[in-house]
C-alpha cells in the first residue's frame, strides 16, 4: 500500500467526534445547572466532568489526525478517549446513586429511543468548520427533549446512554483501525516499501543485473556478518521471497 498523507482534519465526518461533541455540550449544560455547591463546594466535580467530555473529544481529533502517519498511535488515543468517556459515565452514575435515582434498563422506552436515534450523515462545503458547528447542534436537537429535561434524572439517564454509545463507536473505529493495519501495515512498513520500489526503478535505471532465479532487478547489498563482512553484493530486490544473489564484479 502507498504512503497516503490524508487531511489532517477528516475527523469532522467521524459520528464518534460529532456525539462526543454533543455529549461535551450536554455535560456543560448538565454541570451548569445541577452540580452546584450543595453537592460540589469546591467545584472538583463540576471540572472532571467538563474535562473528561472534553478529552475524550480532543483525543479522538488528534488520534484521528494522525491517522496517515501512526495508526498506532490513533488507537492509542482513540482509546483514552474512550477511558475519558468512560470516567464521565462513572462521574454521571455516582450522580444518580446520590440521588437513589432509577438507572434506565435495557427495554426502557427513552432508553432505546435514544440508542436507536440516528445520527444524520454530514454535508460539508468548503466552510466545513461552519457547517460543522450547524450539523452538531442540528444532531444535538434530536436529544433535547431528554437533555433539556427539567429533571436532572432525565438528563443524566440520557447522558448515561449517549455515553455507551460512544464507547461502542470508539470500540468498533479502534478495531477496525487494527484491521486495517493487519491488512496493510502502518506509515513505517509502506515508507519502506515506497523507498523500495524507488530503488527498483533506480537499480533499473543504471542497468543493475536481474536476478539468477526470478529475474526480478538486484540491488546492492552490504554483508553485515561472517568472513566477508563489509563486501557489497548483487542482491534480489524480491528477498526474502527470492534469496537469489550475485559477486558485484
Amino acid at each position: 500500500m502507498a504512503v497516503d498523507i490524508q487531511f489532517s482534519q477528516s475527523y469532522y465526518w467521524l459520528n464518534s467526534w460529532i456525539l462526543g461533541n454533543i455529549i461535551q455540550l450536554a455535560t456543560q449544560e448538565f454541570c451548569d445547572r445541577f452540580v452546584d455547591y450543595r453537592i460540589d463546594p469546591a467545584r472538583r466535580l463540576y471540572d472532571q466532568m467538563v474535562m473528561a467530555a472534553r478529552c475524550g473529544v480532543a483525543n479522538i481529533a488528534e488520534g484521528s489526525a494522525r491517522h496517515s502517519t501512526s495508526v498506532e498511535t490513533e488507537m492509542r488515543l482513540l482509546d483514552v478517549a474512550r477511558a475519558s468517556f468512560d470516567e464521565l459515565q462513572g462521574d454521571i452514575f455516582n450522580f444518580l446513586l446520590r440521588r437513589k435515582a432509577e438507572v434506565w434498563a435495557i427495554g426502557n422506552p427513552d432508553r432505546e429511543e435514544i440508542w436507536q436515534m440516528r445520527l444524520d450523515t454530514p454535508q460539508y462545503s468548503n466552510s466545513y468548520l461552519h457547517d460543522a458547528a450547524r450539523h452538531i447542534l442540528a444532531q444535538k436537537s434530536k436529544f433535547d427533549k431528554w437533555l433539556c429535561h427539567n429533571n436532572p434524572e432525565v438528563v443524566a439517564n440520557a447522558m448515561l446512554v449517549l455515553c455507551l454509545r460512544e464507547n461502542r463507536m470508539l470500540h468498533s473505529q479502534i478495531q477496525s483501525q487494527l484491521d486495517c493495519f493487519k491488512r496493510n501495515g502502518g506509515f513505517t512498513e509502506n515508507m519502506t516499501s515506497e523507498r523500495l520500489e524507488a530503488r527498483k526503478a533506480q537499480a533499473v535505471s543504471k542497468g543493475a543485473p536481474s536476478c539468477p532465479i526470478c529475474g526480478k532487478p538486484m540491488l546492492k547489498r552490504m554483508q553485515k556478518k561472517g568472513q566477508h563482512q563489509g563486501r557489497e553484493f548483487w542482491g534480489c530486490s524480491n528477498y526474502p521471497h527470492c534469496t537469489g544473489i550475485r559477486n558485484l564484479d
